[in-house]
């Protein structure tokens, strides 16, 4: 007897059968059965459904006589099925990677409860996946199993069939079944959730749930659309069988009062000359299941009132009213917004003619939060310069990470506007706002972000993808307006005087924001290994890719499940990815998976990691000062190369080894190659190559070259092999000018 039957109805949906079965036969959880029921489909679903059923012996293809509807078709499929759990599983959906293994796990550590209610994700015909809102529901803190009036509030989650797993045992004990029509599932979920014996949760992404922009049935415009009124009488009558359900009944009324809104007021799917009868069949309903008892929204008590009255002119004039208000206030919102864009140019040319305030430096960063090689120039210029105000751009949510004594600007104020204008100094490793104009006598420092490995500026002219619409006009203003461009090593300085061309003066300096890992002791790791939940004797790795222009979803290219699964326990993974634990975004994927995503400062990350994952991202070049396993996993290179395009063979210089598929990734770890002796030759290769001045004194040299004009007598870039790290530096025992600028 396999664990699960996945039962698949299929009609009309040849264009995504492929796709849906394929989704379940990749699971890395093998003990199952799949049952495809094509429901007398007029397309290829049924010679789909046999293709399958010929290659593999856990697929079996039936064929339905004639057309029933997706519920009788699910009854055919519950009738052959023969797991300890019944999983459904629409035509067009699919199932997310290990969906079944995690919820055989769950369901093992749960008890074998009656029902698994797990979650899903929206997956748009533009790649887009976006999980459900109410995702909070499934929170697994508390009792394993309950019954539905412990936690009524998952009645709030959406009523399907396909995100449960059901015990078969229950589901035939009860003698629960699909009735014909559209909106099946309503009179199975809520019977099966309120008789259920016990019920448990995942919070785990299974399903995702494909948004199509034509051919859903329930958003074509019927009048079998006038089936949710039978399906309603169906629960009703459910529950009156069961005198110890009475309780859920003003539950399902307010139920069926939001769920009749809502059709009424879907402009595409009741005939315009059948909407009338759909309100007075509306009405009839909530007369005659009316039971007071259950709270609604004050916005919604004033609507079912007038459809339980059958007011339906009131009702539209009332939804019409509404819309307008609506409309009226986001015209007002966004006259408001002009009106205060005006105001602070307005403000901005009067500060502009304002004398420079010449002791005061703005900075900024791209990602925002206090981090990068502008905060460590930023603290360095409180140390040497006393008396120089500091300011840091950033929102309000980013304003805890900036240090005290340094003053929070939030974009788009007054105050911010204030301070681009009349500060002498202005840093940034992106790019200021566009109505910005420089002032004579004002300094503008540009970092950068790291060493550029993928092509920037303006030689992606030719390359669309990457590109997106670049304004590369306005790009070339704004470098106009650069003084002083940093660079971290020669590589750096010849790409960007080539993709940034302008009068700049190139200060080949070091990146400031490496300095932190030639000053970083022992014990201060410790304490970061400690705050990030790094469990002791823990070999962290840390995983960070980088961003892929040519796909407009970002997806990992690494199972990070399997590879904490596969290393073992004694490793941990900080996951530094868009969507680190999979479509949608689990909240808690693996207790060996730290989700870092939101992690401000990758300097920390990197401080308080064994070793790094990564691809084409420029951090892998501040990485090697710290002399840790630098691992890269490339399997896309070619598509990377052809989209955005690099500017040297990074397999053929690489900071450690590569991994061009997962399964070899696995390999390098489980033999160990990613921390040997070739590994670390080729650390020290690509560290003597690219930092140079990487010694922990960057910022220094910076600050004494921009906010104290000296060009003579900057500090001696301390030789890699004097450099020692993550522990202190020896102290400078000599002055020259020992690097470019």
């Amino acid at each position: 007897m396999p664990r699960f039957s996945v039962i698949v109805p299929a009609f009309r949906v040849q264009a995504y059968l492929h796709a849906c079965l394929d989704s379940v036969l990749a699971q890395s959880f093998k003990d199952y059965e799949v049952i495809v029921v094509d429901d007398c489909s007029p397309d290829a679903c049924g010679p789909i459904a046999d293709e399958y059923a010929r290659r593999d012996p856990r697929v079996t293809a039936l064929h339905l006589p004639r057309n029933t509807g997706l519920g009788p078709a699910r009854n055919a499929g519950m009738d052959r099925a023969g797991g300890d759990y019944l999983v459904f599983l629409d035509g067009d959906d699919t199932l997310v990677p290990d969906a079944l293994q995690t919820i055989a796990d769950r369901i093992d550590a749960t008890g074998e409860p009656d029902v698994l209610m797990y979650d899903y994700a929206r997956t748009y015909w533009t790649g887009r996946s976006v999980r459900n809102v109410l995702a909070a529901h499934l929170d697994e803190g508390g009792p394993e199993r309950f019954r539905l009036t412990d936690r009524p509030e998952l009645l709030q989650l959406l009523m399907v069939v396909w995100n449960k797993a059901y015990r078969r045992a229950f589901i035939e004990a009860e003698g629960f079944t699909f009735p014909p029509g559209y909106y099946e599932d309503t009179p199975w979920t809520y019977p099966v959730l309120m008789s259920a014996g016990s019920i448990a949760v995942l919070d785990a992404v299974c399903v995702s749930y494909r948004q199509r922009r034509r051919g859903n049935i329930l958003s074509t415009t019927s009048e079998k659309h006038f089936d949710v009124f039978d399906q309603y009488d169906r629960v009703f009558a459910f529950i009156d069988s069961r005198p110890e359900l009475a309780l859920w009944r003003p539950v399902m009324f307010r139920r069926m009062l939001d769920h009749f809104s809502a059709l009424f007021a879907s402009r595409d799917r009741l005939p315009l000359h059948r909407r009338a009868a759909f309100f007075r069949r509306a009405a009839a309903s909530c007369r005659r299941y009316r039971t007071p008892g259950a709270p609604a929204p004050r916005r919604a008590l004033l609507r079912h009132g007038l459809l339980r009255l059958g007011a339906r002119r009131t009702y539209q004039a009332l939804s019409g009213a509404q819309r307008l208000g609506g409309r009226l206030r986001r015209g007002v919102a966004a006259g408001r917004r002009a009106v205060r864009g005006a105001a602070l140019r307005a403000h901005y040319r009067i500060q502009s003619r304002l004398p420079l305030r010449s002791r005061d430096a703005v900075f900024a960063t791209r990602a925002g939060g206090y981090t990068g090689s502008p905060a460590a120039i930023e603290a360095k210029v409180r140390e040497l310069i006393p008396g120089v105000r500091t300011a840091w751009i950033c929102r309000p949510v980013d304003a805890h990470t900036v240090p005290t004594g340094t003053r929070h600007l939030a974009p788009g104020t007054f105050a911010h506007w204030t301070a681009l204008a009349r500060s002498a100094y202005l840093v940034n490793d992106s790019l200021f706002d566009r109505w910005l104009v420089k002032r004579r006598g004002q300094v503008l420092l540009q970092t950068h972000e790291g060493t550029p490995l993928r092509t920037v500026g303006t030689d992606l002219l030719d390359r669309p993808a990457a590109a997106r619409g670049t304004d590369f006009e306005q790009l070339l203003r704004s470098v106009d307006t650069w003084d002083f461009s940093l660079s971290a090593n020669p590589h750096s300085t010849l790409v960007r005087e080539r993709a940034y061309p302008s009068a700049y003066t190139t200060l080949e300096y070091g990146s400031p924001r490496n300095d932190v890992y030639h000053r970083t002791g022992p014990a201060d790791v410790a304490r970061l290994r400690e705050t990030l939940g790094i469990p002791a004797g823990s070999t962290a790795l840390l995983y960070a890719p980088t961003h892929r222009d040519y796909r407009r979803v970002q997806r990992p290219a690494l199972d990070l499940e399997r590879l904490v699964r596969v290393l073992g326990p004694q490793f941990v993974v900080l996951a530094r990815a868009p969507h680190p634990a999979g479509p949608g975004g689990r909240r808690a994927p693996h207790p060996r998976i730290i989700d870092v995503h939101g992690h401000r400062s990758v300097e920390t990350l990197a401080l308080a990691s064994d070793a790094l994952i990564t691809d084409y991202a420029s951090l892998m070049f501040d990485y090697v000062n710290l002399d840790r396993p630098v691992v890269l996993h490339l399997p896309d290179i070619e598509a990377f190369e052809a989209a955005r395009g690099t500017y040297f063979d990074i397999t053929a210089f690489p900071p450690g080894i590569v991994a061009r598929g997962q399964d070899e990734l696995f390999d390098i770890f489980a033999t160990d190659h990613w921390r040997g002796s070739r590994a670390a030759q080729l650390r020290a290769a690509f560290r003597a190559r690219f930092c140079p001045y990487d010694d922990g004194y960057a910022a220094e040299r910076v600050v004494r070259r921009v906010f104290l004009g000296e060009t003579g007598g900057l500090p001696l870039p301390v030789p890699s092999a004097a450099r020692r790290t993550p522990t202190a530096l020896p102290a400078q025992d000599g002055a020259g000018a020992g690097v470019r600028g």
